[in-house]
């Protein structure tokens, strides 16, 4: 009896043995498991912390001098049109900054535009805040004797009264070029920008509405010619919209649809930051399996032709070939001339669900994923003003 307690004494306590055991086994594991995660851990923020500190150095040396102790002056010549893709380029291969990429981004983080075609004198000792300031100022205006500035946003009509107040040129006598078919014809055949089609569609009010670069021109001439002007601006748009395009690819419009869409981007943004989301609500519209219509203000007011800040329920009902309050679809062609910006955006929409926005008095936009939020919007902004 005896042996048998104590065989059985002797096997609880191989079994205990065998527990306290496999609790050491799972002990060591665990402070092994926490030492892998702790080390894992350690690794993964000195990684990050390293990347984001390579990054800083990276980016802090990219927008500094090439060399600051090299002053030598360089002439660079920024050609007309130049996107600030293609600005960065031409600096890059000058060695005035180190990466055409990060200027460029460097250009949109700062909201930079307004750079001037011309020649200029730069220097590798120079950072990328004064090579911006320097491109902005342009060349010395004592080398021209006429210059004008034409805004983004204008329609054609203030486009020649513009022209007519700055030069010797009568509005009425530009106002008929812009209507000669001869001429049209003749531009056409010059500019691949220009399509025959924009001279066959009736419902186009001007040919060239959308063709005419807003920018400041310089000439040399103190009375250049009206079509010597006019083809400069063509020329201008022609020379963004390539640079735009090389940027961000073909789409499945053509160059007169998405110049028709950066005039509505153009008419409705309040500044820079809201054009893609804005070219997003137009896109989203056009691309539902059931089209909603545009309905955007300016082409009502446009097709109306009378310029006002907000359309009247007149101008909205008023059935015109431009006013997307009444038809399907992009409009025949654009209602005002965009700057490179909204050209940009109609290239490059931002992906978002919403299909309204509404602008309050200061500017500030709401945007809209459904037409309940947007009525929600409207009684809390517009009706309480």
């Amino acid at each position: 009896m005896s042996d048998n307690k104590n065989d059985q004494s002797h096997t609880e306590k191989q079994e205990q043995d065998k527990i306290v055991h496999k609790l050491e086994n799972r002990a060591k594991e665990a402070s092994l498991v926490r030492k892998i995660v702790l080390i894992c851990f350690v690794l993964i923020v000195l990684t990050v912390g390293g990347a984001i500190g390579g990054a800083y150095v990276f980016i802090t040396s990219a927008i500094g001098p090439v060399d600051e102790d090299n002053s030598e002056l360089k002439e660079v010549e920024i050609p007309m049109g130049s996107s600030s893709a293609g600005i960065g380029e031409i600096l890059e291969e000058e060695g005035l900054v180190d990466n055409s990429t990060i200027f460029r981004y460097y250009v949109r983080y700062r909201n930079e535009s307004g750079f001037q075609a011309g020649t200029y004198e730069l220097s590798p000792s120079m950072n990328m805040d004064e090579i911006i300031a320097s491109l902005k100022d342009g060349r010395i205006d004592e080398e021209y004797n006429l210059i004008f500035t034409i805004p983004e946003g204008r329609w054609l009509e203030e486009v020649m009264e513009t022209i007519a107040e700055e030069t010797e040129h009568e509005y009425d006598d530009l106002m008929d070029l812009m209507t000669d078919e001869d001429y049209l014809q003749e531009l056409v055949s010059q500019y691949d920008i220009l399509h025959s089609s924009i001279l066959e569609n009736e419902d186009i009010r001007y040919p060239l509405e959308g063709y005419l670069f807003p920018a400041r021109y310089d000439f040399t001439d103190e009375n250049p010619s009206k079509e010597d002007i006019i083809e400069q601006m063509v020329a201008r748009m022609e020379g963004v919209y390539n640079n735009v395009q090389a940027e961000y690819g073909s789409t499945d419009y053509s160059a007169h649809e998405l110049l028709t869409l950066a005039s509505i981007i153009e008419g409705e943004a309040a500044g820079d930051d809201e054009r893609e989301a804005i070219s997003g609500v137009i896109y989203n519209r056009l691309n539902r399996e059931n089209p909603m219509r545009l309905q955007m203000d300016p082409t009502a007011v446009y097709g109306y032709g009378e310029r006002v800040s907000s359309p009247t329920r007149e101008q909205t009902n008023a059935e015109n070939p431009y006013n997307t309050y009444q038809i399907d679809g992009i409009p025949p062609g654009p209602i005002n001339n965009p700057g490179a910006a909204s050209i940009s955006a109609a290239f490059n929409p931002d992906e978002h669900d919403n299909y309204y926005f509404y602008h309050d008095t200061d500017g500030t936009i709401y945007m809209s994923e459904t037409y309940e939020e947007h009525q929600e919007v409207l009684r809390e902004h517009r009706d309480n003003q």
